[in-house]
């Protein structure tokens, strides 16, 4: 099966022929199938945003290629237009984007783009602002008059209006409260269920990806570190704090447990998990 997302030899330098050349990714392969969610984390620094960047045909390779469903991306200009309806990236801080009258007119941007009939936007519109919680009640409000939360909302709502393949969110959380956090995510799982959209969450938030994601990919250095499932990676908390990385909270409980003797499965990571692993060692105790 074609993965909707495969990435060959692919390497990014700014500044080159410069004194300020900086080398931010060298040589990442991936292949990303559809309906995964993607777990992306790494130190400040580490490539992943220039990394993401590369999937929509934002940034340009310096060297290598990025495929979608089979066709190089930057094959013409009119294929690396196509593909950023497709795969649709959520910048950190979206809501610094909106810059329409109305929040009904932003999130119709993009499907007006893709010249789409009026209906088409209409109900796209309508269906994005139901996926992440927008009212109608706000359709003719400005988006400049919102909170910080719903401003994040009606950003995400853009892009999930084109209806992408791929969804790309970039700290998607940063800088909201735990409600707010939490009702993003949750968002975000909502929307990766009833589409089947393949979703590439980047974030710093260890507990987050721990208990989202599939799979992950660690970059270190412009470089993948490891990619495997969560339980592997997060049994490694030795050689992620080497690369500047924190573990999960409930991971770290979980290693402090084993060391002091109690049979916790170097699997446990998140915190369900964890309070599975406890309550089955008071059940143990008592039988005992």
């Amino acid at each position: 099966m074609t993965p909707i997302i495969k990435v060959e030899g692919l390497t990014h330098v700014y500044s080159e022929g410069t004194p300020f050349k900086k080398v931010a990714i060298e040589q990442i392969d991936l292949e990303i199938p559809e309906g995964q969610f993607l777990g992306l984390i790494g130190h400040t620094g580490s490539g992943k945003s220039t990394f993401i960047q590369h999937l929509n045909g934002l940034l340009k390779p310096t060297s290598g290629r990025v495929l979608y469903k089979g066709e190089d991306i930057a094959r013409s200009k009119e294929a690396t237009r196509d593909v950023r309806f497709k795969v649709g990236l959520v910048f950190q801080y979206p809501e610094h984007q909106l810059f329409e009258e109305t929040v009904y007119r932003d999130i119709a941007f993009g499907p007006k783009n893709m010249k789409l009939s009026e209906a088409e936007i209409d109900e796209r519109v309508r269906e994005a602002a139901g996926f992440v919680g927008v009212p109608e009640e706000l359709f003719q409000r400005s988006p400049l008059e919102l909170s910080g939360g719903q401003k994040r909302r009606i950003a995400i709502a853009g892009v999930l209006a084109m209806r992408p393949d791929v969804l790309i969110l970039d700290e998607p959380t940063a800088g909201l409260d735990p409600s707010g956090r939490e009702s993003i995510l949750s968002n975000v799982v909502n929307y990766h269920k009833a589409s089947g959209a393949t979703v590439i969450l980047v974030t710093h938030s260890m507990e987050d990806v721990a208990r989202l994601a599939q799979r992950l990919i660690v970059f270190h250095n412009g470089r993948v570190a490891i990619d495997a499932p969560p339980s592997q990676i997060f049994s490694r908390a030795e050689e992620l704090r080497s690369m500047g990385l924190e573990i999960p909270k409930s991971t770290a409980i979980a290693l402090r447990l084993r060391e002091l003797g109690l049979p916790i499965s170097p699997s446990v990571y998140t915190v369900e998990q964890l309070k599975n692993a406890i309550l089955s060692l008071r059940e143990e105790a008592k039988k005992c």
